[in-house]
């Protein structure tokens, strides 16, 4: 990205200054915050972007970079088709970039249950209009080469898919924000408070405005305690690798066997591991277990045909939960917004939800189902894993 700020077209029809007059406070310099202060900015609102960190720092620059609209939900693929058509438009030579890249989910032999299920979405996908298509082993074969099939049951294809890089995206729209006239504070923490509405940080000076919107990932619940506020997420660990191979298409999530491959400027990116325990944000270790590159490898490796993988570097991540699967995104309280929740599928859905959060704000109706008042915040409740077969159907 180069030092002047990009100017960048939108994916959605624009307000008409709805914000004019409107002073909003975004915490957490991610994806979606960066997103949301990019629109409420583009609207005449006066936005500050506050980050304890650097823009990325957190989730968003250890997030895979995968993006598809392949959801039977049509809630879901709506907002995954949103974010995907965003994505292409907002992308470019001095921007970020966005690769088109065909999405594939399979179960293998032996796997009926979860073949089943994918028939089943390919249908409901179809009837929505969205592109996708049902494929047995051998169309896989000849569609992909670079796949193994051998031991394929059945597989879902999605033609509106790509991959891009994170940080750079959020990076750009922290950038883009901050040209259509947002301040950027970051390594800049704060607490968050209201009635009325403020942030305040560490030198204990105060920023009141009409309105907060928190979007600091796995950071939010505590962030929200503070202020008062019980949220029902819970933070988990998740691990991810970065290998030398030679992979031009497609993105694979094996449902069987619970991992997911994309190509990547290096090669390849792996990841697995989710751990079914609550994790400290402030605590957790953010190097990969050991053993997890290796044995992830093993599994990647008979994918894939014929393809040399060399581990250059593996890490931890952190994404968040909820009792429903559902992302927490809209009003808590009178001028207090938040949005997280979004079960690893939080940065694919940065352009939509940030700008869906950016029009709620200006008193435009929200997302019903993903009210964060829906929940009482003391909710016992099990973490899954973000990409199943029955998170996308």
């Amino acid at each position: 990205m180069t030092d002047e700020q990009p100017e960048l077209a939108v994916g959605a029809d624009a307000f008409t200054q709805a914000g004019a007059g409107l002073e909003v406070a975004v915490v957490g310099g991610g994806a979606v915050g960066a997103t949301a202060a990019y629109d409420l900015a583009r609207e005449g609102t006066d936005v500050t972007l506050y980050d304890r960190g650097p823009i990325a720092s957190g989730a968003s620059g250890r997030a895979a970079g995968v993006c598809y609209d392949a959801f039977a939900d049509p809630l879901d693929a709506d907002i995954a088709g949103d974010a995907i058509e965003r994505f292409r438009a907002l992308s470019g030579d001095d921007t970020f970039p966005f690769a088109e890249c065909p999405y594939v989910w399979l179960a293998r032999e032996g796997d009926a249950e979860r073949a089943d299920a994918i028939r089943e979405q390919v249908r409901q996908m179809q009837a929505q209009g969205i592109v996708a298509l049902e494929a047995g082993p051998d169309d896989l074969a000849e569609r992909f080469p670079a796949i193994e099939t051998d031991d394929v049951e059945v597989a879902g294809i999605a033609g509106a898919a790509g991959y891009t890089d994170p940080a750079a995206y959020t990076a750009c729209l922290a950038a883009a924000a901050n040209g259509a006239g947002a301040a950027l504070e970051t390594e800049t923490p704060v607490t968050v408070r209201t009635d009325p509405p403020r942030v305040v940080r560490e030198d204990e000076s105060v920023h009141e405005v009409d309105a907060v919107l928190v979007t600091a990932g796995a950071r939010s619940k505590s962030l929200l305690a503070d202020a008062g506020y019980a949220i029902a997420m819970k933070p988990y660990r998740v691990q991810a690798l970065v290998a030398e191979a030679d992979l031009a298409e497609p993105m694979v999530f094996d449902a069987t066997e619970d991992f997911y491959l994309r190509p990547h400027p290096d090669g390849l990116l792996a990841g697995d591991g989710t751990e079914r325990v609550e994790a400290d944000p402030d605590a957790y270790d953010r190097d990969a277990n050991p053993g997890f590159a290796d044995a992830l490898v093993d599994r990647v490796a008979g994918r894939l045909s014929d393809v040399a993988i060399d581990v250059d570097r593996s890490w931890a991540g952190l994404c968040t939960a909820t009792p429903d699967r559902d992302p927490l995104v809209g009003e808590l309280d009178d001028g207090l917004y938040v949005a997280t929740g979004f079960q690893g599928h939080g940065f694919m859905r940065a352009p939509a939800i940030g700008e869906r959060i950016a029009s709620e704000i200006l008193g435009e109706d929200g997302i019903d189902r993903f009210d964060p008042t829906r929940f009482d915040g003391d909710e016992s409740f099990e973490i899954e894993a973000g990409m199943t077969i029955e998170s996308d159907g």
